[in-house]
């Protein structure tokens, strides 16, 4: 049975996440973060996405992009096939380094996509790597919250999200990242 095309939609925003092959490791050390950084920096420049979120962990990882044009799936074909090849020449491995083609779930509304950048920003918090959100180094909060969000980085299109939640939106953003810490 062949596999069912991906939704490609122009202007559509998508939660995009991939795990490693038998649930492996994809970034070994912060050198395999950093590469993977710089490599998502230029797939966002030359697919003209706006990247509105990501988390790295150990085994998988998350993306929150708009994209503009209706070209997911090239970018991240050109995001992880040289990743994973370079991934394998670094660490003296061989095979597949994601179990499968990527996933991804497209952003109906606001609220949907208020949930799912507050599940990324949270995901290392619940797997107990840190206990907040912005204490996690390879996550695109934490640099937002610092201001140090790398060039590529669309946050403020990602903030312009929260306005219809009234007043600041960076606040609104921060306040209901914030909120959702302090819940048992």
């Amino acid at each position: 049975m062949p596999r069912q095309p991906r939704l490609e939609l122009a202007g559509g925003i998508h939660h995009v996440w991939s795990r490693g092959a038998a649930k492996q490791t994809i970034f070994i050390n912060d050198d395999d973060r950093r590469r993977y950084l710089w490599r998502l920096g230029r797939v966002v420049q030359h697919m003209s996405w706006h990247c509105l979120a990501y988390c790295l962990m150990g085994n998988h990882m998350h993306l929150l992009i708009e994209t503009p044009k209706a070209n997911l799936g090239n970018g991240m074909q050109r995001l992880h096939g040289p990743y994973a090849q370079a991934f394998n020449r670094r660490h003296k491995k061989a095979g597949h380094v994601y179990g499968a083609r990527y996933d991804s779930k497209l952003m109906n509304n606001d609220a949907h996509l208020w949930v799912t950048t507050n599940y990324i920003v949270h995901n290392p918090v619940k797997a107990g790597l840190c206990r907040a959100p912005d204490q996690w180094p390879w996550s695109s909060h934490t640099h937002f919250v610092a201001g140090t969000s790398p060039a590529w980085m669309s946050t403020g299109r990602l903030i312009s999200f929260f306005e219809s939640m009234g007043g600041d939106p960076r606040e609104r953003y921060l306040d209901y990242i914030a909120a959702s810490t302090s819940l048992p």
